[in-house]
């Protein structure tokens, strides 16, 4: 088994756990975290370089999860690599868990509480700009939503990021074009999406979010431009892994009955069959 079906094996696996977390919660946003299993899944397992012995590390990348909602993937990988024991993922969104709705920095691995949509970019930005200061070779990955685009501080944090030429900052965009009310373009139109990212002085490439083999080659090949930041937009399906519930708006949050997470499961589990 090559290292491309390892991360695909993994990614189904980590989409398992996180369905799992939120079906026997009771609560969760499934469609944002399937969606975005495969980004993560890519960072975590093959780009970023961090110790889940010494999560505090100070040449460590740094990693904000901006859309914070979609927590549960986010949960489910820092367990599998050792940040905390994986026994924990059973207390998800219960009374007294660290492992809340969104993510918390009282975990070892989050560098900050997020989920007030449009903060993490511009934190993305504090943090890259001071490993420029401090003369760090770190890296800084932000993940955010595309219903997110429509705050402001998002963009005053483009703004920032190109002014001082942040080429060590990577965002990436989970474009999967459903946000909690519907579609994105019929809630805040975003198109043309890539050249307003490039209007602020970014260098954009597109791909397919959810193609391991793409993000792979696209994050090994990032920052693409010396002095200027680097924006991925990763065209992604809501609720990716499960036929059922893909592209469907209300899977933004919506919690599978026995029935849909059997169904899912089963899908699933074919799914790692196939990459046996």
């Amino acid at each position: 088994m090559n290292e491309i079906e390892i991360l695909k094996r993994k990614a189904t696996e980590i989409r398992m756990e996180l369905l799992t977390m939120i079906y026997e919660a009771g609560t969760g946003h499934t469609g944002g975290s399937l969606s975005s299993t495969d980004i993560l899944t890519v960072l975590y397992y093959h780009i970023m370089n961090v110790d889940p012995k010494n999560p505090k590390w100070e040449d460590r990348d740094r990693y904000v999860q901006s859309k914070g909602h979609s927590v549960e993937a986010y949960w489910a990988i820092l367990a599998d690599k050792g940040f905390f024991p994986k026994e924990e993922l059973k207390t998800f969104s219960q009374f007294n868990t660290r492992l809340i709705g969104h993510p918390n920095n009282k975990v070892p691995g989050v560098e900050m509480n997020t989920g007030s949509l449009g903060h993490g970019l511009p934190i993305g930005v504090g943090m890259a700009l001071a490993a420029k200061m401090d003369g760090k070779s770190y890296r800084v990955y932000t993940l955010m939503g595309d219903g997110e685009q429509a705050e402001g501080s998002v963009w005053e944090g483009a703004m920032a990021a190109s002014h001082y030429k942040l080429d060590n900052l990577v965002a990436i965009i989970d474009r999967n074009r459903l946000q909690i009310t519907g579609s994105t373009e019929d809630v805040m139109s975003l198109e043309p999406f890539a050249d307003k990212w490039r209007a602020f002085g970014w260098e954009v490439v597109e791909v397919d979010g959810n193609d391991i083999e793409q993000l792979v080659e696209v994050m090994e090949g990032a920052p693409k431009a010396a002095g200027k930041p680097t924006l991925i937009v990763a065209n992604t399906v809501k609720a990716k892994g499960i036929s059922f519930a893909e592209n469907v708006a209300k899977w933004h949050h919506h919690v599978p009955s026995k029935e849909e997470y059997q169904l899912a499961m089963e899908e699933l589990s074919k799914q790692l069959e196939v990459l046996q």
